[in-house]
């Protein structure tokens, strides 16, 4: 079982980040909606100390869970 290290809230956006292609390829599979509302999500990454887009938030090897608008973060160094 993984232990959280840091609980981060999600605040949403008026406009979707800019994410790299790669990150999309990683989550292909999840649906075009879904992936266009993570797109417009933004958390406050303690590990690269700055904003990120939940999208590269939930494809980092430190994501644990996300529940009630609270992203679970294992806060190790990538």
């Amino acid at each position: 079982m993984a232990v959280e290290k840091y609980r981060l809230e999600v605040k949403p956006l008026k406009r979707a980040m800019r994410v790299d292609r790669s990150l999309l390829d990683k989550v292909e599979g999840l649906g075009a909606k879904f992936v266009r509302r993570m797109r417009r999500e933004a958390v406050d990454c303690p590990v690269k100390n700055r904003t990120v887009s939940f999208l590269e938030c939930f494809t980092c090897p430190n994501f644990i869970r996300r529940f009630k608008g609270v992203v679970y973060c294992k806060g190790d160094s990538v």
